[in-house]
């Protein structure tokens, strides 16, 4: 039997001007995809530049992470939005990481929306379809990094675009298979061998552990580490290191 091939995938590029958020460079050594930020959520252009190039020295695969306009709040709060604004604001984000990660000698390989719009798409169709919209507008060969089961991947595979499924390493998942909300306790994990083992059954065994104790199936083709948590390169670095000494091969995806 072939050894299980994953991704590990972390968001990068969330700094703002003097602001620092996270270790993009230390990260960059770690993960095989990088979910870059593309300004309207976080980042901005002399430092995401940095980091496509950083990535592209690095050989790491680049995505767009899409969101919604909201730097105040981080794009983790809902916007609700007409349809052809959300579009447009999608087509513009990928476009302006597409052309800093093209001067970086690199280029854009897939799109994965962050924070509230990514958890909205889940269930709103009426948004999914805006998203897949405006991947498919930008190039249709773009494959879409979410959540298994969701309303976008249902809109995405409607269009023909690629989906890829991916699970989260230090967040709690619902017994439906939805992330609990960080604003509720326990919503963030810390522990790196905890997460390390976490993942290793993901992988291996498809699954993973609830909050209500039980047991739920899980697909995942990547692993997200999120590059803002405490101890965030200690986490990947974990991760990792449980990930290829238990055979598992790790290679960005696209």
């Amino acid at each position: 039997m072939s050894s299980p091939i994953v991704d590990l995938n972390a968001d990068l590029g969330e700094g703002f001007g003097v602001w620092r958020l996270g270790d993009d460079d230390a990260m960059l050594d770690v993960v095989t995809s990088a979910n870059v930020a593309c300004g309207f959520h976080a980042g901005d252009p002399a430092g995401l530049l940095r980091v496509c190039a950083a990535a592209a020295a690095r050989g790491v695969g680049i995505g767009a992470q899409v969101s919604y306009r909201d730097l105040a709040g981080f794009g983790r709060r809902y916007i609700d939005m007409a349809a052809e604004d959300l579009t447009a604001d999608v087509i513009y984000q990928i476009g302006a990481l597409k052309a800093l990660a093209t001067a970086s000698g690199s280029t854009v390989g897939y799109v994965k929306p962050h924070g509230a719009l990514y958890n909205t798409i889940v269930t709103d169709h009426y948004q999914a379809a805006a998203v897949a919209d405006a991947v498919q507008a930008v190039d249709p060969d773009l494959p879409v990094l979410g959540l298994a089961g969701s309303a976008f991947f249902a809109a995405a595979g409607h269009l023909g675009l690629r989906t890829v499924p991916e699970a989260f390493a230090d967040r709690a998942y619902h017994p439906d298979g939805q992330l609990v909300s960080r604003r509720e306790p326990g919503a963030v994990l810390g522990d790196a061998d905890e997460i390390a083992d976490r993942v290793a059954s993901m992988v291996h065994d498809g699954v993973v552990r609830a909050v209500d104790g039980s047991t739920i199936p899980i697909v995942a083709e990547s692993i997200c580490v999120h590059g803002d948590s405490p101890g965030a390169v200690r986490i990947a670095t974990a991760v990792r290191d449980r990930l290829t000494a238990s055979g598992v091969t790790l290679r960005a995806f696209a």
